[in-house]
């Protein structure tokens, strides 16, 4: 039986690295997915245009020459605006569905974006964490397989700390989320480095039993965003260092958050 098996991750770098090791592994570019949130646009300018013509031809002279040979060799890469998130830089079979319209009637309702992956095989509540988590700044990434081979695609996408979708999930509850909405305003940049602070200070309440805050000493919420669009007070300067902590609070955490779904072929 074919599997969709699905990880969500904090930084793209964790991202391209999944990709990295699934293409040397040998899994096939046409089986796997990558959407990544793209806010700030940076995705867009580095990949997309004249710069992906050029790492597609250099894919084949030397397949593990860098990271942008492996984003920019996957079927489709493209840009595209999805209700409820914004710009995504989005690759592979899960863009080509939401590109084709898999799921539109659905999407009226849920969301193009969960329409597609529940169109994929993955259920409706972690289409929604996926979605959410791909709206917060995530990066999401898909592998369609065999069912033969899904102990070494889950081994692959958890050696690079994937979210645990049902514990960001909790976070997110606790500011009044409730569910996945494409009609929901999408993040900026300094939306995302707001988040960061609201879901630290979330981690070390439930790590000790205390209770975070932001520095008004209240969890973060979609309503503080939509009122305040002023600097941040997160600490850090630019969104590379929010990606950099990301990466750092991931890799001290064993809880493996990949997940796989049984997907109907027929």
């Amino acid at each position: 039986m074919a599997k969709t098996i699905v990880a969500l991750y904090d930084d793209f770098d964790s991202a391209q690295a999944v990709l990295r090791d699934l293409l040397d592994a040998g899994f096939s570019r046409e089986n796997v997915s990558l959407m990544a949130s793209d806010s700030s646009g940076e995705y867009a300018r580095r990949y997309t245009g004249d710069q992906v013509d050029r790492v597609s031809e250099d894919v084949t002279a030397g397949e593990g020459a860098g990271f942008g040979a492996i984003v920019g060799g996957l079927v489709g890469l493209g840009v595209a605006l999805i209700p409820g998130i914004g710009p995504v830089l989005g690759a592979g079979p899960l863009a080509a569905a939401l590109s084709a319209g898999i799921g539109a009637a659905a999407g009226a309702i849920t969301g193009g974006i969960t329409a597609g992956l529940i169109d994929m095989g993955v259920d409706e509540d972690d289409a929604n964490y996926y979605a959410e988590g791909l709206r917060r700044g995530g990066t999401l990434v898909t592998v369609t397989a065999d069912e033969a081979w899904q102990d070494r695609v889950e081994e692959i996408m958890n050696r690079h700390h994937p979210v645990d979708v049902e514990h960001r999930a909790a976070y997110w509850r606790e500011t009044g989320w409730t569910a996945f909405s494409a009609e929901s305003m999408p993040y900026t940049d300094d939306d995302l480095m707001r988040e960061r602070e609201g879901y630290r200070d979330y981690s070390s309440r439930f790590e000790t039993g205390g209770r975070g805050s932001t520095s008004s000493g209240d969890l973060y919420t979609d309503a503080d965003r939509r009122s305040s669009y002023g600097p941040t007070e997160t600490g850090y300067d630019n969104m590379k260092q929010v990606e950099e902590a990301r990466r750092a609070e991931r890799e001290s955490s064993s809880t493996p958050g990949t997940r796989a779904y049984d997907r109907d072929t027929r």
